[in-house]
C-alpha cells in the first residue's frame, strides 16, 4: 500500500511567480479550496516545498 497525501490550496497563485503557478496546476490544484489526493513520492514532496507557502498537506490514512 502506497502512503498517499491530500493536498488543498489555500492561498491563491495570483501574482506568484510563473513557476509556481505551474507548480501548482502540475499539482493538479487549479481552484481556492481545492483538495487532491496525490501519491507520496520524491517528486511530490519537491513539488510541495516550492509551494509550501500556498499549500496545506495532510497525510492519508486508510487507504
Amino acid at each position: 500500500m502506497a502512503n498517499k497525501l491530500r493536498v488543498t490550496l489555500i492561498r491563491s497563485g495570483i501574482g506568484r511567480p510563473a513557476t509556481q503557478r505551474r507548480t501548482l496546476r502540475g499539482l493538479g490544484l487549479t481552484r481556492m479550496h481545492r483538495t487532491v489526493t496525490l501519491e507520496d513520492t520524491a517528486e511530490i514532496r519537491g513539488m510541495i516545498r516550492k509551494v509550501s507557502h500556498l499549500v496545506r498537506v495532510q497525510p492519508v490514512k486508510g487507504e
